[in-house]
């Protein structure tokens, strides 16, 4: 009888657990930006954002599979400047080592990226917000994985990328904040604005799970970043510190200045600054000081407050601030890496040399940065564009829901089922018929006598039609008050 193939491979332990841990911390921000999205959401659409996130990271392990790992890292494609080659097609040969002096197995690699590719589809899939149809955006996801993401990623990561060649500094992945919410952007422009009559009165409608949300995003933001060095060392642990002073100051900055306005401290606000913080330390914590990420928070919770106004400016409805949220802090990052990147912050890996940016006198950086900011943004836009214009051409892949499935809520249009009973309950009373359980309980207890059997069965269905009748008044008044405050707006 044959022996079975031994592989007779050495890695550092230590390296291979800490990759594993940090693509699972990585994974779950997933769920984390699904509460976000869906407290930032009405009712009636707050179980199909969370369906949307989690299946975009579906979309997204399937397609990095497939061929996303191949064109975005191929280890042949050492040439090419723009995009990898199909050599790992299918993870065709992505097992152990690349190098013999690697020190964790490629597929523990092409795992940890998998997992920063999905966390970008599920930030993109926010766009869908109360109006877009789901399976084309699924369709939309798979497409910009590969023709967007994929080459980016190749740019700036891949040995042969010509970011990466040139020098440009982008630490855990400034690039993807950028596209995610360029591409969120894009798409919420070509699914149009919500309508206007039904977003009367709105606001989120569970502040709780958009905190939870937060938390668990800023969980695993620690480790987005303090994992992108691949193994336990000195940078980590300053990347994973920069993320954290960065977070504290955008989250004080914005909530300080909502309270300018409101007088109230907002939570949403508190929020929203601590995810401009986090992002805006993703390109920047593994290369820029300490103090530096302290103005960086301040800076991003100023500027990405104010950007919040650009969607009404370019009459875009990003409904979730993907824009101000995600891109203009990615930028903020960026810029940061051109005027605060210590060459001896960079080198803490023990492996990576770099001038850095102004910090240590290497003044040709910013210009890097700017170019790289342009050119990512641009490809971005204009693909997702043609992305778009392509999908609204093909048989049933529209991309908006009609205005009565809007009015009814994603939830009932696109899934089915409702995160809330009592949004059900309102919306299919009369179609649920009459509630037995009492008269049925009700004869079993009075069996014999039935005359009262009747009498009970008598009395629970005129209090249910007493029931359905003040349910049926409350909401026409609703509808008379909702008229009367349309009148009073158009005037």
């Amino acid at each position: 009888m044959g022996k079975g193939y031994l592989w007779k491979e050495d890695y550092d332990e230590a390296t291979v657990g800490f990759m594993l841990i940090s693509a699972a911390f990585v994974f779950f921000m997933i769920p984390g930006l699904g509460f976000l999205y869906s407290g930032l959401a009405r009712r009636k659409s707050a179980l199909s954002l969370i369906w949307v996130v989690l299946m975009a990271a579906l979309v997204g392990m399937l397609q990095w599979y497939f061929w996303g790992y191949s064109l975005a890292f191929s280890k042949s494609a050492t040439n090419n400047k723009f995009i990898g080659d199909m050599n790992s097609f299918g993870f065709r040969n992505v097992y152990g080592k690349v190098k013999d002096d690697d020190t964790y197995p490629e597929i523990a690699f092409a795992t940890l990226q998998m997992m920063f590719m999905c966390v970008t589809l599920s930030i993109v899939s926010g766009a869908t917000a109360e109006r877009g149809k789901l399976f084309p955006h699924m369709v939309f996801l798979f497409i910009y994985a590969t023709i967007v993401y994929c080459p980016i990623c190749y740019w700036i990561w891949a040995p042969g990328g010509w970011a990466y060649q040139w020098g440009v500094l982008d630490w855990a992945g400034g690039f993807l904040e950028i596209i995610s919410a360029v591409g969120g952007f894009v798409y919420s422009y070509f699914l149009g604005r919500r309508r206007e009559n039904l977003l009367i009165n709105f606001r989120p409608h569970n502040v709780s799970m958009v905190t939870m949300g937060t938390v668990i995003l800023w969980f695993g933001w620690l480790l987005f970043n303090g994992g992108s060095t691949l193994t336990p060392c000195l940078r980590s642990v300053y990347a994973f510190f920069n993320t954290n002073i960065s977070a504290v100051m955008g989250g004080m900055t914005w909530c300080i200045l909502d309270y300018r306005s409101e007088r109230k401290w907002s939570t949403v606000g508190l929020c929203s600054g601590i995810i401009c913080g986090l992002v805006a330390a993703t390109p920047s914590s593994g290369c820029i000081t300490i103090y530096a990420s302290l103005i960086q928070g301040i800076i991003a919770g100023i500027v990405c407050n104010f950007a919040t106004k650009i969607k009404y400016y370019m009459n875009v409805d990003d409904s979730l601030d993907l824009l101000a949220e995600h891109g203009v802090a990615g930028v903020v990052g960026l810029i940061f890496n051109g005027f605060f990147g210590a060459d001896w912050v960079i080198g803490m890996d023990g492996s990576t040399e770099h001038e850095g940016g102004w910090l240590t006198h290497n003044w040709k950086q910013m210009y890097k940065q700017i170019a790289y900011i342009a050119a990512v943004t641009a490809y971005c836009a204009v693909v997702t564009a043609l992305i778009c214009i392509v999908l609204e051409h093909i048989p049933y892949i529209q991309l908006r829901v009609n205005e009565d499935a809007e009015a009814r809520g994603l939830d009932e249009d696109q899934i089915g089922e409702f995160a809330y009973d009592y949004v059900e309950v309102r919306r299919d009373y009369y179609e649920w018929g009459v509630d037995t359980d009492n008269i049925h309980s009700s004869s079993g207890e009075t069996q014999g006598n039935t005359d009262d059997s009747d009498e009970t069965e008598t009395d629970n269905i005129s209090t249910i039609a007493e029931t359905t009748t003040s349910i049926s008044q409350n909401n026409h008044i609703d509808e008379q008050l909702e008229k009367q405050i349309d009148v009073s707006l158009s005037h």
